[in-house]
């Protein structure tokens, strides 16, 4: 049977997968984003639903001034013993932890603090036992026994494999399989250059023989293709006996490639040879389009495509640009609308302006909001973003400018700010409208929801990676500023809507 990869599209990085008896849960790094590291669950690996997030109050979680792309990397979720315990680092803080919880849907505990140095840490969990904690550091990967109820290492970390020779190898994950001990890693950095490698052992320290037709998993030859920099996975075994590898990978377009959606969680099957090395999918390459002999096929419900903000709690796909601050937005100040009240902090600034945001997820999409804001200050503005980071972003929003409210467009690429369209409006509720394709931003507005005026168009590649720098991919966001000071006037919103073309 056919599926289509991304199985899980737009910014959702570094998955890491766990099967517990037939339900699988998936995890992703969030980087600046609160709350952090989102979990999926699927039943047949193809269709996932989001059921929560691992850290969501700010004692796990600390953004503050957290540059864009750094925070939280790379999480690894494993299941041992009914408990689930997800490791990652908070780039912010320079610090490895782990969380556990007996429920996935449930809170999850206070970090468990690790040694500061490396990245990317995995535990294993071996039959006798004993827990593995690998991790990367600057010039290959590294290991300790860890006692995972305190934390506390019982042995010194050791060097256990420096990888195939690309640079930058990360993401370790070890496994015990038929009795072998596999280490898998990533090389070649996160971009185009991007592998999957694997070794075995018979002893979890090593010596790792390198597979003799490394790298496993890789686009870095296939320059043509719309999937890029494919790597970063991680393996799980189906109920079934089959085997599958998750992993990150970019839809590039343009020549010279550029991709603005972020680093998507994609999804091939493999084989085993005769000699127990795994072959992934097409001798290490996929497709968008892929054949594979899949599990019974689950489907969730639709999830709708418009928010009402009708709730006293966001939805799940919401988040916040770092640690929100309290009072800056609310639910219930008036019944049915999402209430942003602008701080003096803009969304040039490295910190936590009032922004509330979604991933966008399709090259091709629309996505509207009714907002309702007469500012009555100079510099008071809300509206909508397509915000990649502090430095690269545009808008479609009403702003006061020397006592006048306008709507207007206002592009940033770099240190270049220019508002590109702007007109003159009274007070009434206006309908927001960004629509993209694959190389444009449309901006538009109407009052009755059927005849939209085009004001302006920004190109993608100025907001994508090649361009903007980091890890991360666009965000369609809701936001509120005054400029430097706060604002008097509450920017209400009534609805929400994100619709993929």
């Amino acid at each position: 049977m056919k599926y289509q990869n991304p199985i899980i599209p737009g910014f959702y990085p570094d998955p890491s997968i766990c099967r517990v008896k037939e339900d699988y849960y998936l995890v992703t790094s969030s980087f600046q984003y609160f709350p952090g590291v989102p979990i999926f669950y699927s039943k047949d690996l193809i269709n996932w639903k989001q059921i929560g997030h691992c850290l969501t109050i700010k004692d796990q979680l600390f953004l503050e001034k957290a540059k864009s792309s750094s925070g939280i990397y790379a999480p690894t979720i494993r299941h041992s013993n009914d408990i689930f315990y997800m490791v990652t680092t908070n780039t912010t803080l320079g610090k490895n932890f782990y969380v556990y919880s007996d429920d996935i849907y449930g809170k999850w505990s206070d970090p468990i603090w690790l040694d500061e140095e490396g990245i990317d840490p995995s535990f294993f969990f071996d039959d006798d036992g004993k827990v593995y904690y690998t991790k990367t550091i600057f010039d290959g990967i590294i290991q300790s026994e860890i006692d995972i109820e305190t934390g506390k290492f019982l042995t010194k970390p050791m060097s256990i494999w420096k990888g195939t020779g690309g640079r930058y190898p990360e993401a370790p994950h070890l496994y015990k399989i038929n009795g072998i001990y596999y280490l898998m890693l990533a090389e070649g950095g996160t971009e185009y250059g991007h592998m999957v490698t694997i070794a075995r052992s018979n002893n979890p320290w090593g010596p790792f023989e390198p597979c003799p037709f490394n790298p496993i998993l890789t686009h870095r030859d296939r320059g043509e293709h719309p999937i890029q920099a494919i790597g970063h996975a991680d393996l799980v075994q189906a109920q079934d006996g089959s085997w599958w590898a998750v992993f990150l990978g970019v839809r590039a377009h343009d020549y010279p490639p550029v991709h603005h959606i972020g680093r998507e969680t994609f999804l091939a099957p493999l084989k085993w040879t005769k000699d127990n090395w795994p072959l992934i999918y097409n001798n290490g390459t996929i497709e968008l389009e892929m054949e594979a002999d899949i599990l019974s096929k689950y489907e969730f419900g639709k999830e709708a495509n418009i928010d009402n903000f009708d709730d006293l709690t966001l939805k799940l796909y919401w988040m916040f640009l770092r640690n929100p601050k309290d009072g800056d937005w609310s639910l219930n100040k008036r019944s049915g609308w999402l209430c942003l009240m602008g701080s003096e902090i803009s969304l040039n600034e490295i910190d936590s302006p009032a922004f509330i945001g979604r991933r966008q997820q399709h090259l091709n999409f629309t996505a509207k909001a009714l907002i309702d804001f007469y500012p009555t200050e100079k510099n008071e503005e809300a509206g909508l973003t397509v915000f990649m980071n502090e430095e690269h972003h545009y808008e479609i929003a009403i702003i006061n400018i020397d006592n006048h409210v306008y709507l207007m467009v206002r592009k940033r690429i770099g240190d270049l700010i220019s508002i590109v369209s702007k007109e003159k409006i009274k007070k009434d509720k206006i309908i927001l409208k960004i629509s993209g394709d694959m190389d444009n931003y449309y901006f538009s507005y109407s009052k009755n929801n059927n005849e939209f005026k085009s004001i302006a168009s920004g190109r993608t590649k100025y907001l994508s990676t090649e361009v903007a720098g980091g890890f991360t991919g666009v965000i369609l966001a809701i936001y509120a500023t005054g400029n430097g000071k706060k604002c008097k006037t509450p920017a209400f919103f009534d609805w929400f809507e994100y619709i993929p073309n």
